[in-house]
Order: C-alpha cells, then sequence, then structure tokens
C-alpha cells in the first residue's frame, strides 16, 4: 500500500504546528465576536449520549430544539440531534424542523469493537429508522496493528451499507469517521489515518468520540485540517471537519473555528462543512451572547 503521506505531500513537523497554533490561539480574542457565535451554534450536533438517555428524555431534548425560536428567534437551531442510534426514530418523529438533522453514533460506538456483520447491520438499522447522519469510530484494532487495508474497507463496507439503506428511501446519508486522536501517538498517525478515512469515503473526519482521556486538541485539529486541504488539492473534494469531546467553552469552539478558517478558508466556515460535537457547548454560548446564564438545552 502507497504510504498515504507521500501520496498526499505531507511534510508538517512538530515546531511549525506549535509555531502555527501559538499565532493561532493568541488571535481567538480577535475573532470571537457575536456573530461568530451565532455561526458556531449553527454547527453545533447537540449530542446526548448518555447511559440512562430514554425515548422520554431524549424526545424532550427534540422538543427543546423544535421551540427554540419560541424563546431566542434570532438565534439559528443546531445542525443536528446526536443520539445512540435505537433512538433515531424517535428525535425523526419527534422532530419538527426539518433542517435539523438526526444524527446517530454508529457501527458499536465508541470502541468499534464487534464483528463487522453487526456494526453494518446497526448502521443499516439506523439509516432506516431515519439516521440523516451517521458518525463511526475507525477501527483502531486494524489502524494500530498496522492494517490500514482492514481499517479502510470497514469504511466502505459501512459506505455502502448507508448509501444502499439511504437510496432505498430516495435519499443521501453523511458518513463520519471518528479517529480518536487521543488514542493515535504521532502527528504522522492522525494524518495516516485521516488521509485513510476520507480515500474510504468519509464526508467529515471527527476529532474523538469524547468517551476516552484525551478527546479533541488543537494539534490534531491543526493536523486533520490540513489533511482535509491536501486532499482537497489532490481530488477536489470537499471533506468536512467535526472536532468534538472536551470542548465547553465559547473560547475553545472559536479556537477550532480558527483553526479551519486559517487552513481551509472561509467557504469551510457553514454546517456543511464545520460541526462541533457538543453536549454543553449550546448553553455556554447563548449565555456569552445573551450575557447572562442561559440553561435552555
Amino acid at each position: 500500500m502507497t504510504d498515504l503521506l507521500e501520496k498526499y505531500g505531507y511534510d508538517l513537523d512538530s515546531d511549525t504546528i506549535e509555531h502555527d497554533l501559538d499565532l493561532i490561539v493568541k488571535n481567538v480574542g480577535n475573532v470571537i465576536s457575536p456573530d461568530v457565535l451565532r455561526q458556531c451554534l449553527s454547527m453545533i450536533d447537540l449530542t446526548s449520549l448518555k447511559t440512562d438517555d430514554t425515548p422520554a428524555s431524549i424526545s424532550r431534548l427534540v422538543g427543546k430544539v423544535n421551540e427554540f425560536h419560541k424563546s431566542f428567534p434570532d438565534y439559528p437551531l443546531p445542525a443536528s440531534i446526536c443520539v445512540y442510534p435505537n433512538f433515531a426514530a424517535t428525535v425523526k418523529s419527534a422532530k419538527t424542523c426539518d433542517d435539523v438533522h438526526v444524527t446517530v453514533v454508529s457501527a458499536c460506538f465508541p470502541s468499534s469493537q464487534s464483528f463487522l456483520e453487526v456494526k453494518l447491520r446497526e448502521c443499516e438499522l439506523a439509516v432506516l429508522d431515519g439516521a440523516d447522519e451517521v458518525d463511526i469510530v475507525l477501527s483502531l484494532a486494524a489502524f494500530l496493528s498496522g492494517d490500514y487495508g482492514a481499517a479502510g474497507n470497514e469504511i466502505r463496507a459501512v459506505r455502502e451499507t448507508v448509501d444502499a439503506a439511504a437510496a432505498s428511501q430516495g435519499r443521501r446519508v453523511t458518513l463520519k469517521v471518528i479517529l480518536e486522536t487521543g488514542l493515535l501517538m504521532t502527528h504522522e498517525d492522525v494524518a495516516r489515518a485521516s488521509f485513510l478515512a476520507m480515500e474510504s469515503g468519509a464526508d467529515f473526519i471527527k476529532t474523538s468520540t469524547g468517551k476516552v482521556s484525551v478527546n479533541a486538541t488543537p494539534a490534531a485539529a491543526y493536523v486533520m485540517c490540513s489533511c482535509i486541504a491536501a486532499y482537497y488539492r489532490a481530488t477536489g473534494r470537499k471533506v468536512g471537519f467535526k472536532p468534538a469531546g472536551g470542548i465547553s467553552t465559547s473560547l475553545d469552539a472559536v479556537c477550532y473555528y480558527s483553526i479551519v478558517s486559517t487552513i481551509l478558508g472561509r467557504e469551510w466556515l457553514n454546517r456543511n462543512l464545520l460541526r462541533f460535537g457538543v453536549s454543553r457547548l449550546a448553553n455556554t454560548v447563548l449565555s456569552d451572547i445573551e450575557q447572562r446564564t442561559v440553561n435552555y438545552y
């Protein structure tokens, strides 16, 4: 298999990443504004992934989204509501706002440790139940063993399965691949995983599950966005970026927004190409814009 770093001309070193991130972080204070925070609100995958989630609790969350504009008429809705796959039908049936998507984490999230047939069937059922977007985890069992072919083939199999299920309903599904960058030991491994996921059909690459000790980091985001840029130069296909895990403040969100803006440009600064996977951020951003404590969601 051709080395993916060589194929796409990846040549970043740690000093360059650190230097560039230092400049970006120092400038975040000049970027943050009510308008930028409103943009960030529109890019949120509003997430509930708790062990004690129930149909009733998920329906309440969806109801909050449905009623949001009654309390905040001048603010955008989130991009999607993200839940476990067994709640896709719950979200779809309760949702009244068509432009808010149904997102599921699937394929044996968060570990991705199971039989491929189980992963594929879970993804298929979620799409048939109404999922518009499917977030899966890269098979680290294969990737960390150096079996990049197996890791890529699994993503391709999921891509084919969700596409077929969606086509049977006359629609298309977005596939996001979570790299779990906190478990990848080097920037080069983050880059290899990024290129592998994109080559295998990912519409988005995502940092983390939020279920391990190290989740989204600016350094991982910088590497992933640099890979998206290199892949776009080589193929002409735009792939989205989704930081997730540990993003809890407006400054966190604007830091990632700034990384995307710096590396990929303003054309990536929309919900079609940038998402935030969060459970707490929406209230924080609302509070910062309103300059009062908001606990809506």
